[in-house]
């Protein structure tokens, strides 16, 4: 874990973590960045065969390579940790309503390849940096929350794109799919309808929790349907695209002491934390801080 502890009182905790989107997109530019050769998901077409004749007689010739469907908004996938965050996926569609899904495709659109008149190969980091920036954005509308909720949530965008021989084949398309996190290194199964789910009470089944106080060692990041005892109760941005540094970041947590003494059952006796950015963590993406304060009963 990143970070220090710098606890006020014994009832105050604070610490910086490794954030799993940060973990997320550092993983899929490096994926994207060594390459791929599997095919996407869809399935592939039936190939044809053609004969030709020779003085040795009838043979079969070569059968050119096919170009695979693109993929269809509303799809469902049974996707590892692992295959979430890789640039292409061969997992076929599966129904919806299967135990076991863990993946949704929200958005199909097409990849912008051409910059200043030059194709781009669908693996050059121009075209992964704007799949990093479209799914995101897309997101938030289709659950019909905000930037702040999907921040104290476990779902989170992945993307995927052609392989490089279906895209030198005419494949443009790109895909994002929503899936949840359960903890670190481990995707949750998806529940129920999910198009405006932020609509409704969500934090109770996909919301950021914690198994410990912010500053614990036993502290670790997961869904709120799982096992917690802290929970998250909201997010402190921060202007602007530099760093503010480790003392303004810090400082800026003072807000969360009432937030938590308002959700607390006793207001002159409960406990609160703050999680701020570091640097490294501000590079990846997380550029907000989370208040933290411990759950019911716990």
């Amino acid at each position: 874990m990143l970070g220090e502890d710098q606890p006020v009182t014994a009832a105050y905790s604070r610490r910086g973590l490794q954030p799993w989107l940060g973990l997320l997109l550092t993983t899929l530019v490096l994926a994207a960045a060594a390459g791929c050769t599997s095919a996407e998901d869809g399935g592939s077409a039936a190939p044809s065969t053609s004969q030709t004749a020779s003085s040795a007689g009838t043979s079969a010739s070569a059968t050119p390579p096919a170009l695979d469907p693109a993929p269809r908004r509303g799809q469902c996938y049974r996707l590892l940790f692992d295959e979430a965050v890789a640039p292409t996926t061969t997992r076929k569609a599966v129904p919806c309503q299967r135990r076991g899904v863990t993946a949704r495709t929200f958005f199909v659109g097409d990849l912008d390849t051409l910059a200043q008149g030059h194709l781009l190969a669908v693996d050059s980091s121009r075209v992964q940096a704007q799949l990093a920036q479209v799914c995101p954005k897309k997101l938030a509308p289709y659950l019909g929350g905000t930037a702040e909720d999907l921040r104290l949530s476990m779902l989170k965008p992945v993307w995927f794109t052609p392989t490089v021989a279906q895209s030198d084949l005419g494949a443009t398309w790109l895909r994002c799919d929503l899936v949840a996190v359960a903890r670190d290194g481990q995707l949750a199964p998806l529940r129920g309808p999910l198009r405006g789910a932020m609509k409704g009470e969500w934090r109770g089944i996909y919301g950021l929790c914690g198994t410990a106080a912010p500053d614990d060692k036993r502290f670790g990041r997961v869904i709120c349907s799982s096992e917690h005892t802290w929970s998250a109760l909201s997010v402190v941005a921060f202007p602007g695209r530099n760093y503010p540094g480790i003392e303004p970041v810090r400082k800026a947590g003072a807000g969360c002491e009432e937030i938590a003494r308002a959700e607390a059952d006793d207001a002159l006796d409960f406990r609160w934390g703050y999680e701020w950015p570091t640097p490294e963590q501000w590079g990846q993406g997380r550029t907000y801080g989370v208040c933290w304060a411990p759950s019911d009963g716990s």
